[in-house]
């Protein structure tokens, strides 16, 4: 189950956090992942990258970037980064195979995909203004929030910044044994994209475990 706080789901009415929770690991991605990925910096370049943000689903996440004070030239979306990094490295570099199958689902849908460690999520999760005074982490890697903010945030407070960082030992590691799946749908993307790009990552992760 996932929330949208009250005032931003007033400001915001077709907004949605979707969410799945797997039993899957990550690790060093098979030459079969690694082939995708090839595949897929092969297929887009320079013009692809210039017509993306004129896309239907790209422009959709423009727009709400806009709209929480996020200005989508300086602070891209999570697609255009990746593309950005495609032309600055000549290829989409392979990481892990959660790295990897996040790439293929954001660059062939367009709707960014986030994974946190399911087993250190206490509570519901979901969307909300960050609150004064709190900070993401704990000890000395947690860092003060701004009033407002939009984070992912569970029972026990912010987890990682909206299109941002992810608070330190949230995210996925090397003992991660489940994983939680993210998904945020803003208006004017359908919702076949949303299911399409948390059922690539699962499929793939299900396939290279």
């Amino acid at each position: 189950m996932t929330f949208i706080a009250p005032d931003i789901a007033e400001e915001f009415p077709d907004l949605q956090l979707h969410a799945r929770t797997l039993e899957a690991r990550s690790g060093p991605s098979s030459p079969e992942l690694r082939e995708r990925l090839r595949v897929l910096s092969s297929r887009f370049r320079g013009a692809q990258a210039i017509e993306l943000r004129r896309q239907p689903i790209p422009h959709a996440y423009r727009i709400f970037f806009r709209h929480i004070g996020l200005d989508p030239d300086e602070h891209h979306t999570p697609v255009e980064a990746l593309a950005l990094e495609r032309l600055k490295a000549g290829g989409f570099p392979s990481r892990s195979v959660l790295d990897d199958a996040i790439t293929l689902a954001v660059m062939e849908t367009g709707v960014p995909v986030w994974a946190l460690d399911a087993d250190r999520l206490e509570g519901e999760l979901g969307l909300r203004p960050a609150e004064r005074g709190e900070r993401l982490g704990g000890g000395e890697y947690a860092h003060d929030l701004p009033a407002g903010r939009l984070v992912l945030a569970d029972d026990a407070g912010p987890v990682g910044v909206l299109f941002g960082a992810l608070a330190p030992g949230r995210g996925v590691g090397p003992r991660t044994t489940r994983i939680a799946l993210l998904a945020l749908q803003v208006a004017g993307v359908p919702d076949i994209h949303v299911e399409e790009a948390l059922w690539t990552v699962a499929d793939i992760l299900a396939e290279e475990g």
